[in-house]
């Protein structure tokens, strides 16, 4: 059997287990009990708020065979609108049936009596991609329907309806759904699944999801399959490219101390784990805003993200006039974030901005002490290749972390995946991904992300400095004995990754850093999205191939 997404396996079947919009359910079960129903109703909110649940509901309240504003889910009626199969409720996405003709043909139709039910209800979302021709067209119908025909129109962008159409409609405004509807929600479909969780994962579900219980339902379903069907904060980190709380506070700690060293080797990581820069500066906000609340009114009962322990520890090494300039800096920075192509260099200009202002005063020294260093010619003996000792494959990845620049080792054979091999230069496939994927170990991984700068100390070779640079500007996305899958930005940067060329040199750079040999393959940001779309897809209908079966073949070993 098929799986069934959890947002749609704990879809609300009645009023009563609607999260939040309270006061449309109140509004709309009224209208039922005083046989007050309206011929068109517009639902219009954010994304996954419930129009298109509330106008399922609305449907089955109608046909219900025990009654008007009953919804028993056990008669026919109930049963096949919960199924999708009642012919007289139908669903129309006005995104890809926007035209004259479809509405037309949809208005030839609402003439002809009900099938099964007491009403025909017409469920239109996303109503705002219709064109002037099809709403027109839809205007007589909606002003004038049949007794027995009822519209419902859904929107994320009711601006973009004509006002003649909002004019003939009874309207309802949803509202994102409130942080403890949410929380309370993920946990009962937490425990109906008899799944392990802590708060602090729920916490960082709900403030992902941003108002929104289908996401949160999505987000949810998405990190269980990743983890295995248990709910921690590390794997939603993980998943979502995000810092934890504590990360964010000794980073606000080193700013407010001028510590800019500190700063930068953050700044550094961030970059090479393709940390969310936008959420990351959002989050700094928050902090800052739990702090600015106790150090102006002592309360602690409106923290949204900080314990008394984080906001005490702050306030010993902030005051409130130092906090407001920092809250001034990034509301500024979030609000130039629209106006730049790339938002990682104007982070990191805040980030240093911020620091500057706290950093001790240091003066330079004379000029007539500086003394000139003298350039020495590098000794050719450094790049020279040197004999490695092959290693079995189950000892340690990497070394302990040293700042020395690594011996460079040059060779002269390259490990290349056979399957990925084209006279262009590399692809894989979705099947060969997904081997990779299944295959990969979460350990290799991290140990790549936490040494990943290391790669830095070869920007200046002479000949791996180029192969240094693109690693640099990307970061591990999956890892396993023989096989690097990184992400990158540039979609430039992966097209040269890729290529025949090169490869050579990015293996290099990678054995004279971490001391392994293995192929290498980029993807974009958007490709690694999809790619980890495709892996959750296939861990929910269970049609992921078992580890043991999978064999990657290589040249070059």
């Amino acid at each position: 059997m098929a799986y069934k997404a959890l947002y749609r396996t704990y879809r609300p079947s009645t009023f009563e287990e609607v999260a939040g919009q309270q006061h449309i359910v109140k509004t709309i079960k009224n209208a039922l009990v005083t046989r007050k129903i309206a011929h068109a109703y517009l639902f219009a909110g954010p994304r996954g708020t419930g129009k298109t649940t509330m106008a399922k509901l609305l449907a089955k309240a109608l046909n219900c065979e025990h009654g008007i504003g009953c919804q028993c889910n056990e008669c026919k009626n109930c049963v096949a609108i919960n199924e999708g199969t009642h012919p007289d409720v139908l669903e129309i996405d006005a995104a890809s049936n926007n035209g004259v003709d479809e509405i037309r043909e949809l208005i030839d139709k609402v003439k002809y009596g009900t099938i099964l039910g007491r009403y025909k209800v017409y469920i239109i979302d996303e109503v705002h991609m219709m064109t002037p021709g099809a709403f027109n067209a839809l205007l007589k119908t909606l002003e004038e329907p049949p007794e027995h025909v009822i519209f419902i129109l859904a929107t994320t962008e009711p601006h973009k309806i004509l006002p003649t159409i909002l004019s003939r409609c009874q309207r309802y405004d949803f509202s994102k759904v409130s942080e403890e509807d949410i929380r309370e929600r993920i946990k009962t479909v937490l425990e109906a699944e008899n799944t392990k969780y802590n708060e602090e994962a729920v916490n960082l579900i709900v403030s992902l999801a941003d108002g929104g219980m289908r996401d949160a339902l999505s987000i949810l379903d998405q990190v269980l399959a990743y983890s295995q069907n248990e709910l921690n904060v590390d794997d939603i980190l993980d998943m979502f490219a995000l810092e934890s709380k504590e990360e964010k506070v000794e980073l606000i700690t080193s700013i407010a101390q001028g510590n800019i060293s500190d700063v930068l080797n953050r700044l550094s990581q961030y970059i090479n784990r393709g940390t969310d820069i936008k959420r990351l500066t959002n989050d700094l906000l928050m902090i800052l805003k739990d702090l600015l609340i106790y150090q102006t009114s002592f309360k602690t009962d409106y923290f949204e993200v900080l314990k008394e322990e984080d906001v005490r520890y702050l306030n010993k090494i902030m005051d409130p006039k130092q906090t407001l300039a920092m809250i001034d800096v990034l509301m500024n920075t979030l609000k130039d974030y629209k106006n730049v192509t790339s938002i990682v260099p104007l982070f990191e200009v805040t980030l240093l901005k911020l620091s500057t202002m706290n950093a001790p005063k240091v003066e330079a020294p004379k000029e007539e002490i500086i003394e000139k260093p003298v350039s020495k010619p590098i000794e050719t003996a450094t790049i020279l290749p040197k004999p490695v000792k092959k290693e079995p494959e189950e000892i340690s990845l990497f070394d302990e972390p040293t700042n020395e620049i690594p011996e460079v080792k040059l060779s002269k054979d390259i490990l290349v995946l056979k399957a990925a091999k084209t006279p262009e230069g590399f692809y894989i496939s979705d099947d060969l991904m997904i081997d990779i994927m299944v295959s990969s170990k979460k350990e290799i991984k991290n140990k790549f992300l936490d040494e990943w700068k290391k790669i830095k100390l070869l920007l200046a070779h002479p000949k791996l400095g180029k192969a240094a640079a693109m690693l640099l500007d990307s970061h591990t996305l999956v890892a396993s004995q023989k096989v690097l899958i990184i992400e990158s930005q540039l979609q430039s940067t992966v097209e040269k990754i890729n290529q025949l060329d090169i490869q050579q040199d990015l293996q290099d750079v990678i054995n004279s850093v971490f001391g392994v040999k293995c192929f290498i393959y980029a993807v974009s940001r958007n490709e690694s999205v999809r790619l980890q779309k495709v892996y959750t897809d296939k861990f929910q209908v269970n049609a992921l191939p078992k580890k043991e079966t999978i064999t990657l073949e290589f040249e070059g070993e």
